[in-house]
């Protein structure tokens, strides 16, 4: 008997395999082919596959400003502080917001996920969801607050949304909605899903850089150019498919993963990720995640700490439950609307991963 072989028995005869009903523990309803390695393998494979949302969340949700205010001169043509010129110190606090909400991203995350495995014992893990976090920040609030909704007032109503989420739960009711949900919409949730992971893996923000948005006719085009190419309409001036991130995401992210997948390699994902990851990392190269600019030399000051504990000072419980006046309508509007995507979210992605 190996040591792999030793260690799975080993953990299976414990209290912890009996609790987690892992092959060979003796429990009545021990899960056959779950094995301790095999289990925290699977768990390194969806971390470093879900580990993207912690900056993606925090990028898409900072884009709108939070709690910093533009003080911006009197008859400046950019009330919103779009151009960082306008007020240094508020792209100094926006910053900030984005650290804010890396640390609740990944607090958050880890804090769910463990009670998922822990109380549920379910192979489920959980962080904030990718489609709600957009339609919060670009359609409710608006970049740098330039919607219908304060970002104080929009919080209340994720809060109030998060509330009536529960109770549904709690009385059973989520689950009568989720059977009247007719099945083509559940099947097509998960579709939709991926295909909004596919979307955002592509973009320049949060992916590889293949697509571009336009304000042409085509509101995404194919580009693949370097981001210093890309005119302020969202076209690619020159250079189209010349991107080195491209490149790298599509042979060492893509190519790469899927040869070892062919092969039967186990950790082939993980394999792919670190790859990209690692190459990523050096400064003055043509792929690197940290370019000479304010915002990567802050990134890469943040991310030489290795290990650090960011404060949340500018996020945390700053609610207006005021929901009066004029900004009622579009209150109650974004409430139903968190609600109904986040059914049908919730509902689409456990449907998706119980699918026969």
């Amino acid at each position: 008997m190996g040591w792999v072989e030793k260690t799975n028995m080993t953990v299976a005869k414990s209290a912890v395999g009996r609790r987690f009903r892992l092959e060979f523990s003796g429990h009545r309803y021990e899960r056959k082919g779950s094995r301790f390695l095999t289990e925290v393998r699977a768990g390194l494979a969806t971390f470093f596959a879900m580990a993207y949302i912690i900056s993606v969340n925090s990028s898409i949700v900072s884009a709108t400003g939070g709690t910093c205010v533009c003080d911006y001169p009197p008859g400046s043509p950019d009330p919103f502080c779009l151009d960082s010129s306008t007020d240094p110190n508020y792209q100094i606090c926006v910053q900030e917001i984005n650290q804010d909400l890396v640390t609740g991203t990944a607090a958050i995350s880890a804090l769910t996920s463990f009670c998922m495995g822990v109380f549920a014992n379910m192979p489920i893990a959980l962080a904030p969801g990718m489609g709600l976090n957009a339609y919060f920040a670009y359609q409710v609030v608006g970049i740098h607050g330039q919607g219908p909704v304060p970002y104080r007032l929009a919080l209340t109503a994720v809060f109030i949304e998060g509330l009536l989420f529960v109770a549904l739960s709690i009385l059973g009711l989520r689950q009568w909605l989720a059977r009247a949900i007719p099945r083509s919409l559940k099947i097509a949730s998960g579709a939709g899903i991926g295909l909004y992971l596919a979307l955002i893996g592509l973009t320049y923000s949060a992916g590889i850089g293949a697509i571009t948005g336009s304000n042409s006719d085509v509101p995404l085009q194919v580009t693949g150019c370097i981001p210093e190419l890309i005119a302020p309409d969202g076209t690619c001036i020159s250079g189209k498919m010349r991107s080195p991130t491209m490149w790298l995401g599509i042979f060492g992210g893509g190519i790469f993963t899927a040869f070892l997948m062919m092969y039967r390699v186990k950790g082939a994902v993980i394999a792919g990720i670190l790859l990209v990851s690692i190459v990523s990392w050096p400064r003055n190269t043509s792929v690197t995640y940290f370019p000479p600019t304010v915002s990567g030399d802050a990134a890469f000051e943040f991310f030489k700490k290795i290990v650090t504990f960011h404060p949340i000072s500018r996020v945390l419980a700053v609610q207006d439950w005021n929901i009066t006046g004029a900004g009622a309508g579009q209150f109650a509007s974004a409430l139903i609307t968190f609600l109904y995507v986040d059914i049908l979210d919730c509902t689409g992605t456990l449907i998706s991963k119980v699918a026969p």
